[in-house]
Order: C-alpha cells, then sequence, then structure tokens
C-alpha cells in the first residue's frame, strides 16, 4: 500500500484527499497534510473519513512514498527538490514553478532513482506534443480565454494597473513568452509551463491570453506545427466551483495520473 502526502490543502488538494480516501482505501493511505496555514490542513482533516495528521513538510516528506504538491508556484520547486533528495516521488501540480530548474530536477530525480510526475492539468493535445518533439516542433501556440475573475489578483494585472472588472468586451491582456507568461500569471497558466517542459522550451512557447466578461469557461487553445504536420486542439474547461482560478479538470487529471500510479496495468495513450 502506497503513502501518500499532500502539501496544499486548497482546492486540488482538498479534491484529491478526499477522492484517495474514497478511491483508493485499498490500494493508498493519506500519511498526512501540510499547509502553510495549519488551520486549512485542520479544517481538511476533520472532513475526511479518517482523522489525518498535520505534518510539517520535513516529516510528510519522511512518512510518504509520494508527495503531491497542490501549494503554489512559489515553493513548488523547493518542495520537488526535497522530495527527490530523500528519494520520494513527486507529483507537481505548480508546474510554475520548475520552469527555470526543470532540467536539474529530471537530473536529480535520475540521480536519486525517483520519480517527477507531471499531470496534464486543464490541457489537451500534450500527447501528440511529446510525440512530434522526437521529430522537429518548429512552433507551439497556447492561445488562454478566461473570464475576468480567473484573472483577478494576478502580478501582471496589479503592475499594469489593469481595471480588470471594466472591461466590456474581449480583450488581449497579454502576449509573449511562457517564460513571461508564468512570471505574470503564476496561478493561472501552469498549462504554459507544461507545454514548455514538453516541447520547444518557456523562451520558444507563444502564449496569449484573453478575457471577456461573457466568457463562462476556461478555454485553451493549443497549435503545434513540425515534421510531422500540425496539431489544433481546443479545451473548453469548466472552473472548479471553489475557485474560479482553477479548471476542474486540472484535479481530474491529477486523479487520472495517480489511478495510473497506484494500477499501472493498464496503459492508455502516449
Amino acid at each position: 500500500m502506497k503513502t501518500i502526502g499532500i502539501v496544499g490543502c486548497g482546492t486540488i488538494g482538498t479534491f484529491l484527499a478526499k477522492r484517495i480516501n474514497k478511491d483508493f482505501k485499498l490500494l493508498a493511505r493519506l500519511a498526512g497534510l501540510c499547509d502553510i496555514d495549519e488551520e486549512k490542513a485542520k479544517v481538511l482533516s476533520k472532513k475526511l473519513s479518517k482523522k489525518i495528521p498535520i505534518l510539517s513538510l520535513d516529516q510528510l516528506i519522511e512518512k510518504s512514498d509520494l508527495i503531491i504538491e497542490a501549494a503554489s508556484s512559489s515553493i513548488s520547486c523547493n518542495i520537488c527538490k526535497k522530495a527527490l533528495t530523500k528519494g520520494k516521488d513527486v507529483m507537481v501540480m505548480s508546474i510554475g514553478g520548475l520552469i527555470k530548474d526543470y532540467k536539474s530536477l529530471f537530473s536529480l530525480a535520475e540521480k536519486k532513482k525517483a520519480t517527477i510526475i507531471l499531470p496534464s492539468g486543464a490541457i489537451c493535445g500534450l500527447d501528440g506534443l511529446k510525440s512530434a518533439k522526437l521529430a522537429n516542433v518548429r512552433k507551439v501556440t497556447l492561445t488562454t480565454r478566461k473570464p475576468p475573475k480567473g484573472l483577478k489578483g494576478a502580478p501582471y494585472i496589479i503592475e499594469k494597473d489593469i481595471d480588470i472588472d471594466a472591461i466590456t468586451g474581449e480583450q488581449v491582456i497579454f502576449e509573449g513568452t511562457a517564460e513571461d507568461a508564468v512570471k505574470a500569471f503564476p496561478k493561472n497558466i501552469n498549462v504554459s509551463a507544461l507545454l514548455s517542459i514538453a516541447g520547444i522550451g518557456a523562451k520558444k512557447t507563444r502564449v496569449k491570453i484573453v478575457t471577456s466578461p461573457e466568457y463562462m469557461v476556461n478555454m485553451h487553445e493549443l497549435e503545434v506545427e513540425g515534421d510531422f504536420g500540425r496539431l489544433v486542439s481546443r479545451t473548453e474547461n469548466v472552473p472548479s466551483p471553489t475557485n474560479p482560478k482553477t479548471s476542474f479538470l486540472a484535479p481530474l487529471s491529477a486523479l487520472a495520473t495517480l489511478k495510473q500510479i497506484l494500477n499501472p496495468s493498464q496503459k492508455i495513450g502516449t
């Protein structure tokens, strides 16, 4: 039975903790919860059918076979490095935090015989991009469309003094590289970091962010061109009921990834 520790008890961490207890109770158990806001972890622990201990990050890593990071891009790299150094597998949800250091983290994982797991999150088409990269990929472009409330509080919005509530029609908020997009929107555009890691890098991957009060879903349009041909995918995500910045498909993707880890007898897709 695999022991799992969850860091971050917000939208994704809560969803996964509940589903692990319900769906995977014969294959895994929660070793503990960790959150910078200990009260959040206590609230989640009380919601679960079995009381789960609240642990420090170091304690959690020590007691877990697999650590799931669902905290923040500001600390995801540090969590990942600590887990790998101890030879523990780690699933990272805040992938934007890895964009600068992912190559060294991959090397550390190999050295320690551990595994970094990056779920596909709120985007489709990653399987095609991974295959296409084995030849020559010339272009990767991501266009993200989100309702204004899903962009509120982002560093770029604050820095540029954009009145998000005053937007009345479709408006391009940002155009640039994935590297810049992750800095500008650390809680909104993790998919661009994932595409960069899987594809041609953060400096070459292009990102456009568009908003409108008429948008009811979070939409990601991916375009890839290379020797294989051309790939276009569009994912229309319903926002999470508890957090408009998170697409519901993101925690579902983590759950599907976890299912594959715990029951590896079947593998579908690339």
